[in-house]
């Protein structure tokens, strides 16, 4: 059995931290290597394909974070407008606590690699998709056919993106709040086909 990587998970939440507050192309490798505090060696030892691959490797782990984070949410709550409205305020949580400073933990590497990197946007793709299949499987449980529920969960997950980014601009978690409001809403009552 192999060791635990030492610096490998320093490294990518070093990274996402800062391009979700920076941006992707204003972080420079070195940015990554002092927040982490890691060797510069270990960066190019465990992402031998540069900056491209450590995007990746933040993206994937951002994605399956906010994943578990759903699943467990959604474990808790009975049905899909409790789990979109207990996101919402551990969201509105999230933010006010970094003074607005934060956002989705993926969505600032997106918009500035995914037209150009491949890998990054199959890692976007991932995320997206594993966040969208914990709203569609509750909304399932609920009684929502398959195709109906993976649409909803689709646009809930739009919507949860742009709250984000309005909330950062107006430094108030109000417009999370409300999409949660209104998406909850829509859930409780969708068509069933």
């Amino acid at each position: 059995m192999s060791a635990q990587p030492k610096h490998r998970q320093a490294i990518v939440q070093a990274a996402a931290t800062l391009f979700r507050r920076k941006g992707y192309a204003a972080t420079g490798l070195n940015d990554i290597v002092a927040r982490s505090k890691a060797p510069k060696g270990s960066l190019y030892h465990y992402f031998p394909r540069g900056k491209g691959q450590i995007g990746e490797a933040a993206v994937l782990g951002a994605g399956e974070l906010v994943q578990r984070t759903l699943e467990r949410i959604a474990a808790e709550q009975p049905d899909a407008p409790g789990l979109i409205r207990e996101y919402v305020r551990w969201l509105g949580i999230w933010m006010a606590q970094s003074a607005w400073r934060d956002g989705c933990p993926i969505t600032t590497v997106l918009l500035e690699t995914a037209v150009d990197d491949d890998a990054i946007r199959a890692a976007g793709r991932a995320a997206f998709s594993g966040w969208s299949a914990v709203i569609a499987g509750k909304l399932e449980a609920d009684g929502v056919a398959p195709d109906r529920a993976a649409t909803l969960a689709g646009f809930a997950i739009s919507a949860l993106e742009g709250c984000l980014i309005q909330a950062r601009v107006e430094q108030s978690e109000a417009p999370i709040l409300a999409a949660g409001e209104v998406l909850a809403a829509l859930l409780a009552s969708p068509s069933r086909d």
